[in-house]
């Protein structure tokens, strides 16, 4: 019959069916087929077929089970019970009607049951385990043999399963298990997904600054990381390569290696429970706080390493050599922010690749370039276009490549019918940001605001790029005025040259 209807339906996924009917089902098939004398077409007319969605929320298809109280938990809530008052009416407790199928084997049948923490059930419930991960059968209290059809998954943490795997008296199940390891998350982007779930607006009174979360959600993820094999890549680079971002002379194909050779990565490190723990002890210990910043919850991750009982002193002083580490990578984001809102300019850096095109495509046809304020034909400016390609580490002798290249691309967009535009480009981008930022910080005069008296052109300037970080980066007042205090202090200890 499932022949004939498999192939006259053309299913993409056939119909199958194995096992047998469960002991209710066979107790009023017996019945049916004893009213009609044995003719199936007439108990058909019975067969009701309904859509099943399943749902753990009402226990169809789903089913969850973990260890309790011992004196209050028995095996029947895997396989189900009695009930006692249908004995009353069906005359005998092994009558299938009198029998509440509603286990957790029962209730995830066709679907999936899962075993919370495992490993540290009494030995009675791993029994029930055998028989249904080998021969998909369940054995209720006075019933035959039941089947189910289902996918059993369980899970406990390594030192349980290494205890499972020591224990010769547990072969049965050991030799029944498939040990799927589930290392926690490399990728920094998918690690801040579990804390925004928790520590986003509306969620918690304070204003979370830009990159708060991010940075505990890096160093995190550094913790779990081994260290490259490869000189040429830090363990920084390499969860950015697995973040997926692009680091020079690396392809998808090293990243790849990387995963393959490090076996143990995501195994062992930082959980996500104890940046949650202290980004909620942050966020509680001034009951006044407006707005939580990345330091402070990098300075309570540094401080929570003391009582830490999971981490050995080893690993204690990596963590914190780790952290300064994302503080060295969150000082880079905060002065690269701040250097594109000061160059926020977009008529200035619109003027400035007009002019830097024009002095580069006269340097590759060996032409001058008239100067638009005393009408004369000028060399190209070298000292202007290298003052730009200088932002982007590009040296003396590789300007020649980097301009040919920049002036074929051009070209073919001119071929193309389209106009080259500084956006096109990222490298450039960076390259004028960093140009107009170098010759605007010292009108705007940023380190002015380390210092106690700031006078009213300059304050409206630094007003303008406070804006600028609440309009495109996502700040708020407090966090603004604290980001350029932070980069101020740094230019004023002279490292602007490193922004």
């Amino acid at each position: 019959m499932l022949d004939t209807l498999n192939k006259s339906k053309k299913l993409v996924y056939p119909i199958a069916v194995k096992g047998e009917l469960n002991p209710v089902c066979r107790h009023y098939y017996k019945e049916l087929m004893r009213r009609y004398s044995g003719d199936f077409l007439e108990l058909q007319k019975h067969i009701r077929v309904r859509r099943l969605l399943l749902s753990e929320k009402d226990r169809v298809g789903v089913g969850t089970f973990q260890p309790k109280d011992e004196k209050n938990q028995d095996s029947t809530e895997l396989t189900g019970d009695i009930n006692y008052r249908k004995i009353a009416e069906y005359g005998s407790d092994s009558d299938p009607r009198a029998f509440n199928f509603d286990g957790e084997f029962c209730v995830a049948n066709r679907g999936m049951i899962e075993f919370v923490e495992m490993l540290k059930l009494d030995v009675a419930f791993l029994y029930d385990l055998l028989g249904a991960s080998q021969e998909h059968k369940i054995k209720p209290k006075k019933f035959a043999q039941t089947n189910i059809d289902e996918v059993i998954l369980g899970h406990t943490n390594e030192p349980e399963f290494r205890r499972l795997e020591n224990n010769e008296y547990m072969e049965a199940l050991r030799d029944r298990t498939i040990k799927i390891d589930v290392p926690y998350c490399t990728a920094p982007s998918q690690e801040s997904r579990i804390y925004e779930k928790d520590f986003k607006k509306g969620k918690v009174n304070a204003f979370i600054a830009p990159h708060t979360v991010e940075m505990a959600a890096l160093w995190a993820v550094l913790t779990r990381l081994e260290e490259p094999t490869n000189h040429k890549l830090s363990v920084l680079q390499k969860a950015k390569l697995y973040d997926g971002k692009n680091i020079p002379g690396f392809t998808e194909d090293h990243v790849k290696e990387l995963r393959k050779a490090a076996v143990r990565e995501g195994l062992e490190g930082i959980s996500p429970r104890y940046v949650q723990d202290k980004l909620s002890n942050a966020l509680v210990r001034d009951p006044d706080l407006r707005c939580l910043n990345p330091f402070m919850v990098l300075n309570e991750l540094e401080g929570g390493l003391k009582a830490h009982s999971l981490i050995s002193d080893d690993q204690r002083e990596r963590y914190r050599e780790l952290l300064a580490v994302v503080k060295e990578e969150y000082t880079d984001i905060v002065k690269n922010e701040v250097q594109k809102a000061i160059a926020a300019d977009k008529g200035a850096l619109k003027r400035l690749s007009e002019n830097y095109i024009d002095n580069l495509r006269a340097y590759i046809v060996k032409e001058k370039v008239k100067n638009p304020f005393t009408g004369q034909y000028e060399e190209p400016n070298e000292r202007l276009m290298r003052s730009i390609e200088e932002k982007i580490d590009i040296p003396e002798t590789r300007k020649d490549d980097f301009r040919s290249e920049l002036m074929n691309y051009i070209a073919d967009l001119a071929l193309k019918g389209r106009t080259f535009d500084y956006t096109m480009n990222e490298r450039l981008h960076r390259a004028l940001e960093l140009k107009l930022f170098e010759d605007s910080k010292d009108s705007i005069k940023l380190t002015s605001l380390v210092s106690s008296t700031v006078d009213q052109d300059t304050q409206a300037k630094i007003d303008i790029v406070k804006q600028r970080l609440i309009d495109d980066y996502g700040y708020d007042e407090i966090s603004a005025s604290d980001v350029l205090t932070y980069v101020a202090s740094i230019f004023a200890r002279g490292d602007a040259s490193k922004a």
